[in-house]
């Protein structure tokens, strides 16, 4: 982004994408809450005495760097609610998440941070995102821990490509029934149009919440990746006023009930060799028919198993050993 491009972003904005929180930090003390810095690029606004009744809620942003649209969209609701902070009705951990790749204008530094959310790492071990990984994860156990059992954690990102579903979701399938369904009805009331039910980890921030810390937890895709300062903002409008609601302790749902799916199986890049059969630019939620060949790998042939099956982020670029994409079935 240009220097006059970047002078004409909102401060606040500005002040989030570096993870300088010294302003609305600020406001939010003088209220009378608990504020900390817990980790570069966290804060945390509690009650001075948390309560079991009172809902935690985290929302991380920039676990990609290039997704820079709800580091826009946050900016403006957590400078909004620090103006009137008596009206904050969670406890709230906010997160940047690889700040140093924001910076850079990149996705990551050395390896997708969104990947490194688990015990075995192997070769990435050593990597930039693995240490910020380590550090998000004591930050947000922390919080979590010092809270009652309400929990939710909401990833937001933005998409690389297009999607018949441009705004969808990513639900570990192991969070508590009831959970999960207030869940799914809040993301309904934000604008979610699909959600896809996870079975297992792919090293994710959302999976590792939900699992270590039983938080109702989502990665959501919010539409189409754009520069700091040149998103189209619109496109989160549903979500803002959901957020809205969340903050100030409106938790309920609404909206029309997004179409779930399930995760049918996860394609596994094996080799170097690995080859999808079709373009990168292919559209999630692409759909595909029992027999087709969705990717080769060596000896490996990987084909459509149901009548239809739908294709989520497909990406032949990753690392061995990685997702390379996701194959869906409709159930809902």
């Amino acid at each position: 982004m240009s220097a006059a491009n970047h002078d004409a972003l909102p401060a606040s904005v500005r002040a989030l994408a570096r993870a300088d929180f010294d302003e609305v930090a600020a406001r939010f003390g003088a209220a009378g809450f608990a504020v900390g810095l817990p980790a570069r690029g966290v804060l945390t606004v509690t009650a001075a005495a948390r309560s079991p009744e009172r809902a935690s809620v985290l929302l991380s942003v920039g676990v990609h760097g290039d997704e820079t649209g709800p580091i826009e969209m946050v900016a403006h609701a957590v400078e909004a609610l620090s103006r009137e902070p008596a009206a904050l009705g969670v406890d709230l951990m906010l997160c940047v998440g690889n700040i140093d790749a924001i910076a850079a204008g990149k996705r990551f530094i050395d390896a997708d941070l969104n990947r490194m959310f688990r015990s075995e790492r192997g070769d990435l071990a050593g990597t930039f995102e693995a240490g910020r990984a380590d550090a998000l994860i004591a930050a947000t156990a922390a919080f979590f821990n010092g809270g009652g059992a309400r929990r939710w954690h909401l990833d937001l990102h933005t998409a690389i490509r297009g999607s018949r579903y441009p705004r969808f979701a990513i639900v570990p399938q192991l969070i508590e029934e009831g959970a999960r369904n207030r869940l799914i009805g809040w993301l309904g009331r934000g604008g979610i149009e699909a959600v896809i039910m996870n079975p297992a980890s792919a090293g994710t921030y959302s999976y590792w919440t939900a699992q270590h810390h039983g938080a109702a937890s989502s990665t959501l895709e919010l539409g189409r990746i754009g520069t700091l300062g040149q998103n189209d903002l619109s496109q989160f409008a549903a979500m803002a006023s959901a957020l809205h609601g969340l903050l100030r302790g409106d938790a309920s749902g609404g909206g029309p009930a997004p179409r779930v799916f399930d995760t049918a199986r996860s394609i596994m890049k094996l080799s170097d060799g690995f080859r999808m059969a079709f373009g990168r630019e292919t559209e999630n939620f692409t759909p595909l028919k029992k027999g087709d060949v969705i990717a080769t790998d060596g000896d490996t042939v990987y084909t459509v198993q149901h009548d239809e099956e739908f294709v989520v982020f497909p990406n032949p670029d990753v690392r061995v050993g990685l997702r390379a994409g996701i194959m869906v079935v409709r159930v809902g």
